[in-house]
């Protein structure tokens, strides 16, 4: 049927009833731009303190390298911090929901080398990457990517968040 053999107060309604439509569907996506203008894209990424006493301390100069590697009460400690202050963007157990980068494959490129100094260069080489972005965070354009953490977590604490992801690897070293 076409607006032609409509009669002229069913075309009226007709268009009453599109324009209604339209609205509602305005005023939907406004009310969910509004109330997701308000809740933070990333969750609350507030950091958490993170219990270390049990840990060996390694002082105040940053260490190149993860000295808690396959350290039991390290990685105890880390699930909890990561748990506390990454898998809100990164996704519980390492598994990103696609938000941030999925820290199960950190070390992925390492996995693949045979000779066993590039295995080990690789790894020092992705444990300083980790540490930097965890403590100066990530900006891009002005975009805060992920806030800096160095301020609230210790060296101890990052590294033991880092022994935790070492046992959620995509690939095994």
């Amino acid at each position: 049927m076409t607006n032609e053999t409509l009669s002229p107060a069913l075309c009226g309604a007709a268009h009453r009833l599109r324009l209604a439509q339209r609205l509602a569907s305005a005023a939907f996506a406004l009310g969910m731009l509004a109330w997701s203008g308000g809740a933070p894209a990333h969750g609350d990424v507030t950091p958490q303190a993170v219990d270390t006493r049990a840990l060996p301390q390694l002082g105040k100069d940053w260490r190149a390298e993860n000295p808690y590697r396959k350290h039991d009460a390290a990685i105890k400690i880390g699930a909890s911090a990561y748990n506390q202050n990454c898998a809100r963007c990164h996704g519980l157990e390492a598994i990103s929901g696609g938000i941030a980068p999925d820290l199960r494959k950190l070390e992925n490129d390492c996995a693949t080398l045979r000779d066993a100094v590039k295995k080990s260069a690789c790894v020092k080489e992705v444990d300083e990457f980790f540490a930097g972005k965890v403590r100066r965070g990530v900006t891009r354009n002005g975009a805060v990517y992920m806030p800096p953490f160095e301020a609230m977590l210790t060296q101890e604490a990052v590294w033991a968040i880092k022994a935790y992801l070492e046992t959620r690897r995509e690939k095994k070293l």
